[in-house]
This record gives C-alpha cells, structure tokens and sequence, in this order.
C-alpha cells in the first residue's frame, strides 16, 4: 500500500521573528489563512487517502499539528522528542510503517515547500511510485532547474531509465554551487535541483539504513516494535540528514547507483527564508512584497511583515530591506543578508530571552 509521511518538525528560524519556537514557519497561515502544512496535506491526499498520510513532527508541535489537519489519524502523528535532523525523520516512520504493512511503499516529502500545479506535482509522484515498486531503487525527484540558482544542492543525472518517462539514475549528489559552477550545471542540462523528496519501498529503505546507519536502524526497529521507548531511544539517534546518511552513498556511476530522479517539471518553491516568502506575497505598485498593514512612500523592491493587527508599519526612501513586526519583536535586514537571521536568533535569546524567539 502507499502511503506520504510529511516531515514539519524544522524550528524555522531563517523566518524570526514571524516564526518562532512554539508556532514555527510550516504552521503560520501564510498562504491565504492556510499554513505550510495544511498545503501539503493537501498534495499528500491528492496521492493517497488521508488515512495513510504520516506526520513527523516535534512533539512540542503536536498539539497544533492536530488542530490543523483533522483528517490526520492520531496514530499517524508521529512527535519527535527532540530534531535529529532529516535522515530519523525518514528512518522511525519507514519502520512504524514497515511494522504495519511489510509491502508499505512510502512518498517523503516536507512542509516547508510549495508546488504547482498540483496535476504535475501528482504525476512525477505516480511516476516515481511506479519505479520503486517496480525495482529496488531509492526514487529522488528532481527539479527542472529554470536559472543557476546557488542557494540549491544539485543532482547528477546519468543513464535513462527507459520504463518510466523522465527517469535516470544517479549518478552522484552535489552540494550548493558557486555562481560559475551553478551555471556550467545549468547550460549542461545534467543537473536537476535537489528537493529533498522521495519515494521508496518501506523494505528497500531499512535495508540500506540497516548497511549505511545500522545504530540508527537498530535505534528506530526498537521504537517502532516498543513505542514506549521513544524517549529513551530517539535523542541518542545519529543526527544526519537523508543525503549524507542514505542518498549519496547509495548514487554511483552507471548501473552501479541505487538511486534514481524522477523529474518534476513544475513551479516549486523552497519556502526557506523572507526571500523565498517574498516570492508568494502580494506585491505593491512599487514592488515591495507585503503582508499586514503597511504604508509606504519612496520605497522599492522590499519585504515587508506586519503581524501585529493594533499597528501599521510606515517606511518611507528604503530599498531591498526585509522589515518584519509582531507582537514581541521587530526585524530590519538587508534582503541579501537574510540567511544571517539564523545567527541572530541565538544572541536575541541570550541578550533578552528565550521568550522572545
């Protein structure tokens, strides 16, 4: 049977102060009065009935998860004692699945994502569910890349996969290029971007885990046969992420890899930071993406957040600027130095609090 686990348990703190520890950036109803996760619960039930859609999240989080999906089934929401990175994330639901049903055939996907149309979306999905099943590949789907984007890992395509329609193997995973390297990739046609999206058979998955991670295999069997032992067992997990752990080892030259892309040629976006965000926000005469009550004069190609409902944010002669209100916190940075926000969340914390972030 098939089934989509959904990762959502990232902090997001690259979206501080809009996200912070108790409601972080894929529960924010952001997308029209809808959250990150409530959209890509949407996309797991255009493959699957929401009966056999997983949610790996924190536990902290568990509560509001619920709350947002009604039609996730209690015992397939799955809370994290603590983040352990993407590769547990993929492991303990891939052996609760296993438990359940040995022929479990799994879509990973995550939260924090956007994509559409949802017709193509579902498409590479039944496409890449027809290739795991039908061998024992670990099944990657790969982003048509539309410009040489640096802020991407990459994958390396290789030989065609002749059964199933844009399809290939891999032949190795690459991390974010330079700007030249990221080009030479584009103007190659050979590199699709990396999302971090999956398709595997349940019994495929645990026995790379048990060659490639085999304490965390071992780790996760035992929760998923004692769940009692969550606590215990999970925060001495290896952290490591899906790529590391499994996918690149397993990519190789020619028939040798153990990996395949599937292409998915839609509109996807990586909703990773404010200018990722911008990107889905409505727009002003003048350029600047905006959410909230905002007034602006003289002011071109900014972000700006306001969350606070009793205020009004005014700029007047700025440019290229992320502004952000709430409640608690205000945030001005330059667009391009927005991945710095990550390292300011941790000295906001130490110099006023953690109840601020």
């Amino acid at each position: 049977m098939r089934y989509v686990v959904i990762m959502a348990g990232g902090s997001g703190t690259r979206l501080w102060p809009l996200s912070v520890a108790g409601t972080p950036k894929q529960l924010l109803p952001i997308l029209g009065g809808k959250s990150l996760l409530q959209k890509a619960f949407e996309r797991a039930t255009a493959l699957v009935p929401a009966e056999q859609v997983l949610v790996v999240t924190s536990a902290s989080y568990a509560e509001q998860v619920a709350a947002q999906l009604p039609g996730l089934l209690p015992e397939n929401l799955l809370g994290e004692p603590e983040g352990r990175d993407s590769l547990n994330a993929a492991a303990w639901p891939a052996a609760v699945l296993a438990a359940r049903d040995p022929d479990a055939v799994i879509a990973q996907i995550t939260a924090d994502q956007l994509i559409d149309p949802l017709k193509k979306f579902v498409k590479a999905f039944e496409r890449a569910f027809t290739l795991a099943v039908s061998t024992d590949l670990l099944v990657t789907l790969g982003i048509v890349p539309t410009h040489a984007h640096t802020g991407f890992g990459y994958i390396r395509r290789s030989e065609k996969i002749e059964d199933v329609k844009g399809a290939y193997l891999v032949s190795k995973f690459v991390e974010k290029p330079k700007r030249k390297v990221a080009e030479e990739y584009l103007e190659s046609g050979k590199y699709w971007w990396n999302a971090g999206l999956f398709v595997w058979k349940a019994a495929t998955f645990l026995e790379h885990l048990r060659e490639q991670e085999p304490e965390v295999f071992d780790g996760v069997s035992q929760i998923a046969a004692d769940p009692s032992r969550l606590g215990e067992i999970f925060p001495t997990l290896k952290k490591t992420s899906i790529d590391y752990g499994i996918m690149e080892p397993l990519a190789g030259k020619g028939s040798k890899s153990k990996v395949a892309v599937v292409a998915l040629n839609a509109d996807w976006r990586d909703v990773g930071g404010y200018p990722s965000l911008g990107d889905i926000l409505e727009n002003d005469e003048s350029n600047n993406s905006v959410m909230g009550q905002v007034v602006s004069v003289a002011a071109n190609d900014n972000i700006i957040i306001n969350d606070d409902p009793d205020t009004v944010i005014g700029v007047v002669g700025i440019e290229g600027l992320v502004v952000v209100r709430t409640g608690k916190a205000t945030l001005v940075v330059p667009v391009d130095q927005a991945e710095k926000i990550k390292k300011l969340v941790p000295r906001v914390a130490e110099a006023v609090g953690e109840e601020f972030v």
